[in-house]
């Protein structure tokens, strides 16, 4: 179970992407209750917030999902720093880059200085695609059944959760034994680490592709921060400029080796 209201998760900076408010699939309610036990310097939000792209397709906007965009809006207004880096799905909120949005700053990329002096690109991780683009059709039929395994997967998930089982993906596990999955993975991993080298970087920080990933490529660190649809992760870096991955589904989960400031807010939920 989750840690009580009175507990705090304490972070130098959190990074989310990929919670895709207005599509169905969003795990808004997990969200809402990882932010609710949050306390950070700064937010970045790494985008595909809303997904506009869903909404255009179809009007699904339900309660929790507007509690998840006025939380996240509240963070910047008591205090913590939120900076905003859309996505494709919310790429329309690109024409607002270099301006405040409330007090939400919003950035087209973003240079993040770790508490050690760690220099990090962060973008939102579309820019690849032309690099490690499949054909359309294969396109279209994965975004398709993506869609369905998700529907299944969240049934599995509500039926396992009412048996005390710990949470689990089906699209991750489809996704991890399909070898063009896996093909596209590795040329995106490459890609955002070969970005980071040429700019002199010590390491990237992504979303898009909903595959939470913190490891090293050819030297490079390459961080990816998952998403609120599959795995409800977040990148977390401590005040010693640590960096882990996190996961919030019911119960807090290190996917990383947990910084200290981490572990006694993890072993509390455990």
């Amino acid at each position: 179970m989750s840690p009580s209201q009175t507990q705090r998760l304490r972070a130098r900076t959190v990074f989310i992407s990929d919670v895709h408010l207005g599509y169905a699939g969003c795990q808004a309610r997990y969200l809402l209750d990882f932010l609710s036990h949050l306390e950070a310097d700064t937010v970045v939000l790494v985008g595909d917030i809303v997904d506009l792209l869903s909404l255009r397709k179809m009007s699904y906007w339900p309660a929790s999902h507007q509690s998840a965009l006025q939380a996240l809006f509240r963070l910047a207004k008591t205090g913590t720093r939120v900076v905003y880096v859309p996505g494709n799905h919310d790429g329309a909120a690109r024409e607002f880059c270099g301006a405040l949005l409330g007090a939400v700053e919003v950035h087209r990329e973003f240079l993040h200085e770790t508490a050690d002096g760690r220099r990090f690109l962060v973008l939102h991780g579309d820019e690849f695609d032309a690099e490690v683009e499949f054909s359309a059709w294969r396109k279209v039929l994965g975004s398709t059944l993506y869609d369905v395994l998700l529907e299944i997967g969240h049934l599995i998930h509500a039926v396992r959760r009412r048996l005390g089982r710990p949470y689990w993906s089906l699209a991750t596990w489809i996704k991890e034994r399909c070898p063009d999955a896996v093909t596209y993975i590795g040329r995106f991993e490459a890609a955002a680490a070969e970005v980071a080298r040429q700019r002199g970087l010590d390491g990237v920080i992504c979303g898009h592709i909903h595959r939470p990933e913190l490891r090293s490529v050819d030297g490079v660190l390459y961080c990816n921060d998952g998403d609120w649809v599959e795995h409800c992760t977040a990148l977390m870096e401590d005040d010693r400029g640590h960096l882990s991955l996190l996961r919030w589904a019911g119960a807090a989960e290190a996917l990383t080796p947990r910084p200290a400031q981490l572990a006694t807010a993890l072993e509390r939920a455990a």
